[in-house]
């Protein structure tokens, strides 16, 4: 029997991963039913993705085998209690959320139930996304296999212990933000030296892309490609001797460290 997958909240998130399992051919339209909390989401999906939307939580609840829960962390308290006593036997919840763990997710259910944690970012927008799966000990291999077969339908993803999941949104949950001022500060050096602010932005974005791949298709060390571009006496070391002077390994460091250390503190809230 073909099974049904329900998203309670459709934000940009909900409907990038609606959209990557239409795309791979995983899911058909008809198999998706989210709600939304305005009916003008809810027209507006329903055309876009040609899938079934509501503005009944519960609705979802009750129809879904796999349920996501596709709302912000703060409304978890809210939404839970709407929805756990509708929720059909079997059903594997999977979270998004960060900040929540299997065992406060558990709690506000009231019960064991079948539950995966994960942390998509922001590039599952285009199908790019990296994610993080944390599934508990309820989740069977198959049903593991069709969850990480959904999230690798708009990206990659990696199973991890939840242990690593507040260092999981430092280094792929929030990055995206990093590079993007990156790719901002290098667009607007372009721009001082007299490059168009958009083809400035297009070399730049291309640039950290071409790299990205370079990383992740050839296997080797980040420090070894880094010394393969730079040539003895010439412009990138030039480069880079600069950016160690005004410690950009460091402050990465720092503020991938500040971005965990809240993550860290929002678990226990």
């Amino acid at each position: 029997m073909a099974k049904t997958v329900g998203f309670i909240g459709s934000g940009n998130m909900g409907r990038a991963i609606m959209g990557g399992m239409i795309a791979a051919g995983l899911y058909a339209p008809s198999q998706i039913l989210a709600s939304a909390k305005t009916k003008e989401t809810v027209e507006k999906i329903e055309k876009e993705l040609g899938i079934v939307a509501t503005t009944d939580n519960t609705e979802v609840a009750r129809k879904a085998d796999i349920l996501f829960l596709a709302v912000k962390p703060g409304v978890f308290a809210t939404v839970i209690p709407q929805i756990r006593d509708v929720c059909k036997e079997g059903q594997v919840v999977v979270s998004i959320a960060a900040g929540q763990t299997l065992a406060s997710i558990t709690d506000l259910f009231g019960r064991q139930i079948k539950l995966v944690r994960s942390m998509p970012n922001t590039p599952a927008l285009v199908g790019e996304a990296m994610s993080a799966v944390t599934p508990n000990e309820k989740i069977s291999p198959e049903e593991l296999q069709e969850v990480m077969a959904i999230f690798e339908s708009f990206g990659k993803a990696e199973i991890v212990p939840e242990t690593m999941m507040d260092a999981v949104v430092g280094v792929s949950g929030s990055s995206p933000a990093y590079v993007y001022m990156f790719i901002e500060a290098m667009a607007d050096a372009a721009v001082a030296d007299g490059m168009p602010r958009k083809q400035a932005y297009k070399f730049a974005a291309q640039s950290v892309l071409g790299a990205a791949k370079m990383v992740l298709e050839t296997g080797e060390h980040p420090g070894v490609l880094k010394d393969a571009v730079c040539s003895p006496g010439g412009t990138t070391i030039a480069a880079v001797a600069e950016l160690e002077k005004s410690g950009l390994r460091s402050s990465v460091i720092e503020a991938q460290r500040a971005c965990v250390q809240k993550s860290r503190d929002m678990s226990k809230e």
